[in-house]
């Protein structure tokens, strides 16, 4: 698999608290460090989580994750993990991410988030200043 220019990069570094006994990252811990990229991502787009609960009473929630481990990162290693949007629909959206340590693919994984109500937790239709600034990857 080559390394394509993604939608958006995210630096991340190894941390001791990061690895297990084994002295590789653990594996929960990449869906913190696919977290993380999500939230610079939308900062990046001018939507900054906290903002969209208090503005547009909205916030995003988990629904569905799928990871695929295919090397181990280790303590210092520095990985850049991107975030490319598949799909958006109405009121949620599906997110690929990877974790890349330089040219090779460390983790991969699909992420649904939806968007919901932020006092009722049900669903809600993405902002339209949301929408309008997500870049989508072409379908293929």
């Amino acid at each position: 698999m080559t390394h394509t220019s993604p939608d958006f990069r995210w630096p991340v570094r190894v941390y001791w608290e990061d690895t297990d006994a084994g002295g590789i990252v653990f594996y929960a811990n990449y869906l913190k460090y696919f977290e993380r990229a999500r939230t610079e991502w939308l900062r990046s787009l001018g939507h900054a989580q906290e903002a969209m609960r208090a503005n547009d009473g909205v916030m995003f929630i988990v629904t569905d994750t799928s990871v695929r481990y295919r090397r181990p990162a280790r303590l210092d290693d520095v990985l850049d993990v991107t975030v490319r949007v598949q799909h958006a629909g109405r009121a949620q959206l599906t997110v690929a991410q990877q974790a890349w340590r330089g040219t090779e693919l460390v983790a991969e994984g699909s992420i649904r988030i939806g968007c919901v109500d932020a006092g009722t937790y049900r669903p809600q239709r993405i902002p339209m200043s949301i929408t309008r600034s997500i870049p989508q990857s072409p379908p293929g």
